[in-house]
């Protein structure tokens, strides 16, 4: 799991079908950009946890999902050190 902080909304008008219709997120870890799949409905400035790999799958709704990173929480109180 990571915590990372949510920058922005990334907007793909043309995507795989799969993908269906599940919001995409720009995520920052440590100044490294990543984007990832909102499960959890956030916003710009939440502090997020993220799993990645088989469980970004399975926490976007299927082990067939093409995700590699997927927000499962927004953190209610954290200060970045």
């Amino acid at each position: 799991m990571k915590i990372c902080k949510v920058v922005r909304t990334l907007v793909s008008t043309n995507r795989i079908k799969e993908l269906g219709h599940r919001p995409l997120l720009v995520v920052s870890e440590k100044g490294a950009l990543s984007v990832a799949v909102d499960s959890v409905g956030c916003i710009p400035g939440d502090w997020v946890i993220c799993v990645g790999s088989s469980a970004a799958r399975e926490a976007a709704g299927s082990k067939e999902y093409p995700s590699d990173l997927t927000i499962i929480g927004i953190i209610d109180h954290w200060t970045e050190e």
